[in-house]
């Protein structure tokens, strides 16, 4: 695509489901897609055409959620339109599953968790997750390391074992 309006306009439903999960609240995650879409096109000149449009705007988005959580220091609840919410699933053992997870997602602090939103949920590479927050390979790699140990174990579970810091010289 050449119009940058229309690769706006493409991105918006992985923008609207990376916000559900991220936020939770269905009001609140259309806001912070409004939000992203607005600043996007406000700073449209500032998008280079070399660039993945989607990795440019899940960073306006992730800036965005992060400044909402500094100023209102929210919880977030993992739920977006394709993920069936427990009470929709048919099936108990299923519904009790996706209940599970998303308590569990939940409970991770949100850099990790946005990182395995953004792995797990959009299928971005590390390098594509690491330019579009703004962060070392290595920490994203090592944020999403413990955020996927961290949720295996509540999903188990099992008690996060506390391992002790190691000083390395």
């Amino acid at each position: 695509m050449s119009d940058p309006g229309a690769e706006i306009v493409a991105c918006i439903p992985r923008l609207r489901r990376y916000a559900r999960a991220l936020v939770g609240d269905p009001a609140g995650a259309d806001d912070l897609v409004q939000d992203t879409v607005e600043r996007g096109w406000a700073r449209i000149a500032e998008w280079r055409r070399d660039r993945d449009m989607r990795a440019w705007l899940f960073g306006i988005m992730h800036n965005l959620h992060v400044d909402d959580l500094r100023a209102k220091r929210l919880q977030t609840t993992a739920l977006d339109d394709e993920t069936p919410d427990a009470a929709s699933i048919s099936n108990p053992a299923a519904a009790l599953e996706v209940r599970d997870m998303q308590a569990a997602l939940n409970l991770l602090p949100v850099e990790q968790r946005e990182i395995l939103l953004l792995v797990g949920l959009e299928g971005m590479s590390y390098d594509q997750v690491a330019a579009t927050l703004g962060m070392p390979l290595g920490t994203v790699m090592s944020r999403l390391s413990r955020g996927r140990e961290k949720l295996r174990t509540l999903m188990e579970g099992r008690a996060a074992p506390v391992l002790p810091l190691q000083v390395v010289k």
